[in-house]
């Protein structure tokens, strides 16, 4: 009996051996998604957006915090200073509005070699009163939203934005688009070239008041540098085909907000 209870153990003892060796190893669980949350805070000796100056060729203070989920979901708010709304004054009717904040959130994706994004963007500016100007520019809320699209193929970035809303206090201006195409060139040494080229297309704006209309093209040249630690500074050349425009001069200073214009800038990412 102690003969034949060893061998059984013996045979036991091997076969579970065996089993061990040939059975697959457990699923290892699923990694846990990842976040990152980035902030940035930075000034620019004037801020620009689409070719146009924000800050009638003032310094701005700007900063922002982004979200990225490694679905490809994220989300994010930035914020300037500026003085576009206040420069459109008109006559005896002043409007404030000293800042602008801009809340987005959108999904990306790749697929045979093109990365995706797709999202919403939406410009606020607390407290502005540019709906004060009644007449004759017939002007209302500030407040815009967008939805986006853009593909990027290798160093080529295609973006195609489409006003949800009144674009920016022109009226009727709903279904107003923009459209640009940016290059981003590793130049080494931690420099980056991009070309740039958009066009803003204003609908509802072919009143007379509006002689000339507001549609129009944007050029630029950016040189960027990452310097370290979080710092990068750039150099942007920029022109637009509306520079002799008088529609984007400002009514309370003659401000030419279309001219050519050179800006550099200095961001803190953390």
């Amino acid at each position: 009996m102690k003969l034949k209870s060893k061998i059984l153990l013996s045979i036991l003892a091997t076969s579970s051996a065996a089993f061990a060796q040939t059975a697959p190893a457990p699923a290892a669980a699923p990694a846990a998604p990842e976040t990152t949350i980035a902030y940035n805070i930075g000034v620019v000796s004037q801020y620009r957006y689409r070719g146009l100056a924000q800050t009638r060729g003032l310094p701005a203070v700007q900063g922002g915090l982004d979200y990225s989920h490694s679905s490809g979901a994220y989300a994010g708010v930035w914020a300037s200073t500026i003085q576009w709304i206040k420069d459109a004054s008109y006559g005896t009717v002043n409007v404030d509005g000293k800042s602008e904040v801009d809340i987005y959130g959108g999904y990306k994706f790749e697929n045979s070699g093109v990365a995706y994004d797709l999202g919403v963007l939406t410009y606020q500016y607390p407290a502005n009163t540019l709906k004060n100007i009644a007449t004759p520019a017939d002007l209302e809320n500030a407040n815009t939203t967008e939805v986006y699209g853009a593909a990027t193929f290798g160093a080529y970035t295609l973006k195609y934005s489409n006003a949800v809303s009144n674009l920016f206090g022109y009226k009727n201006s709903k279904g107003s688009t923009y459209i640009d195409l940016t290059a981003n060139f590793d130049m080494g040494s931690g420099f980056t070239l991009s070309p740039h080229i958009g066009r803003q297309a204003v609908k509802g704006t072919s009143s007379s008041y509006y002689a000339g209309g507001l549609s129009y093209s944007d050029l630029s040249l950016t040189l960027a540098k990452d310097m370290g630690n979080g710092i990068s500074a750039t150099l942007s050349a920029i022109s637009t085909s509306a520079k002799r425009n008088s529609n984007f001069a400002s009514n309370k200073t003659g401000y030419n907000a279309a001219k050519e214009a050179v800006v550099v800038g200095v961001k803190y990412t953390f």
